[in-house]
Formats: structure tokens, sequence, C-alpha cells
């Protein structure tokens, strides 16, 4: 039997898009002016290079929970474990003009951990920093900027949307 997804990210039954889903882990820690954010610089995937992003992300496996994906994620890109994960909002989004397929994002932020988080993908991330939540870098990926904006202002919702 065919897969009737194709690499277009459409099902050719029913011409819909086929939703990846992804998870996001932004740990947080107080700094010196107020909360931090773990961010990494991307490097090498193809895919928002050169932009301050989540310290792990990645998309959510056949047969995983969005918190199983997130726990995985940090435990390979950054050498943390025992996550406290807190549930920040769930994204729906997609890239209006040039849409491929549609996206739904699980962020999650954790203010404690086992380990200390540090670069396990060095040909992927070019560096992780501790950055103050009212001064993040330039650029962000733009999507996760806008969470990130949500939690330094107290405005996270359960649910958002990004690109329609």
């Amino acid at each position: 039997m065919t897969d009737p997804v194709t690499d277009a990210g459409t099902d050719e039954t029913h011409g819909r898009f086929v939703v990846v889903p992804a998870a996001y882990v932004f740990l947080l820690r107080d700094g010196v002016t107020g909360p931090e954010v773990l961010l990494q610089l991307r490097q090498n995937t193809g895919y928002m290079d050169d932009h301050w992003a989540a310290a792990a992300a990645g998309h959510v496996e056949r047969g995983e929970t969005a918190y199983d994906a997130a726990h995985r994620e940090a435990a390979e890109e950054i050498g943390v474990g025992g996550l406290d994960l807190q549930f920040v909002t769930s994204m729906q989004r997609t890239r209006h003009a040039a849409a491929i397929d549609e996206r739904v994002d699980f962020f999650f932020t954790a203010r404690s951990w086992t380990g200390d988080p540090r670069v396990v993908e060095p040909e992927k991330c070019a560096e992780l920093r501790w950055c103050a939540l009212d001064a993040l870098p330039d650029p962000v990926v733009p999507h996760e900027l806008a969470v990130l904006q949500s939690l330094r202002s107290g405005t996270t919702k359960p649910y958002t949307t990004f690109g329609f």
C-alpha cells in the first residue's frame, strides 16, 4: 500500500494539508535584570540558520506526545533531563504566501531540570546563550519571537496562530 501523503505535505486523497507537529522548550531562569531564556544560534539546518531559537525543539515523532518530544529534544540537543515542563501555548501556523504545509507547535517552559545545558549537536548549533526576555538577540525565528514576547508581557494564550 502506498502512502497518500506527498512530499509537498498534502493528502492526495482529500487535497488537505498534513499537519506537522513540533515541540519547543524554553528553559527559563531568574537573571540579574529579570527572567532569562536559553536560546541557540541555528546553523547548517536549512531552516532559519543564523537565527536565535529555542534551545531545544523538534518534530513530534509518530506515536509520541508533544511532552515526550520536548523531553527527548532537550536530552538530544542540550543534554538535560528531568524537565519540569509547563505548557505555554499551541500555535497553528503556516507560510501563507507559500503554504506547503501547516504546523501545530507546542511550546513549553521549564524552570528546573537536571544537568548543565550544553551544545550536543555542534553541527546544528553555533552557540547557546542566556538572554534577558526584555533584550533578545536579533534575529529570532519569527514565530518563536511571538511566543517569547507573550511570555515577557504575560499575555500567553492556550491557542495562538501565526502566518494566517
